[in-house]
C-alpha cells in the first residue's frame, strides 16, 4: 500500500493534460448554459429549440466517437490531441459570427466532432500516465479539472452576458481555446502507449469495448438526466424568479464535487465502486427530487449541493470501473464506448426535457429526472451482482 501511495501523480504531462481538460469544459460548460439564453432571447426562438442546442453538437459527437479509437491509435494520442483542440478552437470562435438558428446548428455540428474526439483522447491518454495503484485516486483528480470547469464556465458565461453580452463571451471563450492549445502541446509523448500501424477495415471492436458496454449503458440514464441540469437549470431559475442565483448553483454544485472527489477517489480505491457508488447515485436521484421542488434560494443551493456530491462521484467512478474492465491497452476503445453512450443521454435528454418542460413545466421535468436516475441505480446493483457471480465461477 505505501509503495502504491508512493508513486507519483502529478506530473508535468498529468497536470498539462488536467489543463487541457479543464479549458475544454469551462468552454463546454459556459456554452451549455448560456446558448439556451441566446436561443431564446436574441434568436426569438422556443424551450424546444434551446433544448436541440445540446443535441446538435452531441449528436456529431456521438457518430465520430466509435471511428475516434482507431484515429487515435493509427496516428498517436498526442497528434489528435492538438488537432482536436485546434477545430475546437476553431468552433468557438465561429460562434461570434452566429446571427440565425442554422448558423447555431451548423457550427453545434461542427463543434461536436473535436467534442467527440478530444473527449476520448484526454481519457485515453490519462489512463497512461497515472500509476494503476492510484487510478481511482488519479482519475478522480483529473475529473476535479471538469468539476472546476462546471464553476468557471457557468459563473463567467452567466456573468458576463450582462455585462458584454454573448458575443463577447463567445471572444473570451476563443481566447481560453488558445491557452488550451498551447497546454496541449505540454504533454510528453514519451509517456504515452505507442501508437498502433493499424490497417485495413474499421471492425467493431476497433470502435468499442464489450468489457465497457455495461457501464457504458448504464451512463445513458445518468446522462439522461445530467442533460436537464446542463440544458435548463438557468431557464428554470428564471421561470422561478431565481435567476440571480442560477450562476450560484453551479458553484455551489462543483465547489462540492472538488472538496468530495479526492476523498471518494481514495475510498473507491481501498472499498470498492458497490461502496461509494450505489450511494452516490441515491444521492444525485434525492438532489433532482428536491431541485423539482424547489421554491426558494435555499432549496435551489440544497439540491446544488446534493446533485454536486451524488454526480460528482459516479462518472469518475465508471471511468475507474471501465478502465479496470476494459485494461490500459483498450483505453481509447473503452472510453469511447463510454463517452458515445453518456452523450447519447445528455443529448436525449436536453431534446426530451425539453419537450416535457414546454408540455409538464420544470417541477415534473426535474422529478422524472431523478426517476432515471433511480434506474440507473437499480441497474449497476444487478451489474455488479452478476460480476461477483461471474468472479466466484472463476475461483
Amino acid at each position: 500500500m505505501k509503495q502504491g501511495f508512493s508513486e507519483k501523480i502529478w506530473t508535468k504531462s498529468f497536470i498539462s493534460i488536467s489543463l487541457t481538460q479543464f479549458l475544454l469544459f469551462t468552454v463546454f460548460y459556459a456554452l451549455m448554459t448560456t446558448l439556451p439564453l441566446f436561443v431564446i432571447s436574441d434568436l426569438g426562438e422556443t424551450e424546444t429549440k434551446a433544448g436541440l442546442v445540446a443535441t446538435f453538437m452531441l449528436a456529431t459527437a456521438i457518430l465520430i466517437r466509435p471511428f475516434s479509437a482507431k484515429i487515435i491509435d493509427r496516428y498517436g494520442k498526442k497528434n489528435i490531441l492538438f488537432l482536436a483542440v485546434f477545430a475546437y478552437l476553431l468552433a468557438t470562435v465561429l460562434y461570434i459570427f452566429v446571427d440565425a438558428f442554422t448558423p447555431l446548428a451548423i457550427v453545434r455540428l461542427f463543434h461536436g466532432l473535436s467534442f467527440g474526439i478530444v473527449t476520448t483522447v484526454t481519457g485515453a491518454i490519462v489512463a497512461d500516465i497515472i500509476p494503476a495503484s492510484r487510478r481511482g485516486e488519479a482519475i478522480g483528480y483529473f475529473a476535479m479539472s471538469n468539476s472546476i470547469a462546471m464553476v468557471i464556465g457557468p459563473f463567467i458565461g452567466l456573468g458576463l452576458i450582462h455585462y458584454i453580452a454573448f458575443r463577447g463571451l463567445f471572444i473570451v471563450l476563443s481566447v481560453f481555446m488558445v491557452v488550451a492549445v498551447v497546454s496541449s502541446l505540454m504533454i510528453d509523448a514519451k509517456k504515452l502507449a505507442p501508437r498502433h500501424n493499424i490497417s485495413g477495415p474499421i471492425r467493431l471492436s476497433d470502435m468499442f469495448d464489450k468489457n465497457a458496454l455495461p457501464i457504458s449503458l448504464i451512463s445513458v440514464l445518468v446522462g439522461i438526466a445530467y442533460g436537464s441540469i446542463l440544458s435548463f437549470v438557468p431557464v428554470y431559475a428564471e421561470s422561478l424568479s431565481l435567476a440571480h442565483a442560477s450562476s450560484y448553483f453551479f458553484l455551489v454544485y462543483a465547489f462540492v464535487m472538488v472538496l468530495s472527489r479526492p476523498y471518494l477517489g481514495r475510498l473507491f480505491d481501498q472499498k470498492g465502486p458497490r461502496f461509494v457508488l450505489l450511494p452516490s447515485l441515491a444521492v444525485f436521484a434525492i438532489g433532482l427530487f428536491v431541485l423539482s421542488g424547489t421554491h426558494s434560494v435555499f432549496v435551489f443551493m440544497l439540491a446544488a449541493v446534493l446533485i454536486g456530491l451524488g454526480y460528482g462521484t459516479v462518472l469518475p467512478g465508471f471511468q475507474t470501473v471501465i478502465v479496470k474492465q476494459a485494461g490500459v491497452n483498450r483505453s481509447s476503445q473503452a472510453f469511447s464506448t463510454f463517452f458515445t453512450c453518456y452523450d447519447l443521454g445528455i443529448g436525449a435528454g436536453s431534446f426530451l426535457w425539453g419537450a416535457v418542460s414546454s408540455a409538464y413545466g420544470f417541477s415534473n421535468m426535474y422529478l422524472s429526472s431523478g426517476l432515471s436516475i433511480v434506474l440507473a441505480a437499480i441497474m449497476f446493483d444487478m451489474y455488479l451482482v452478476r460480476m461477483k457471480k461471474r468472479v466466484n465461477k472463476t475461483k
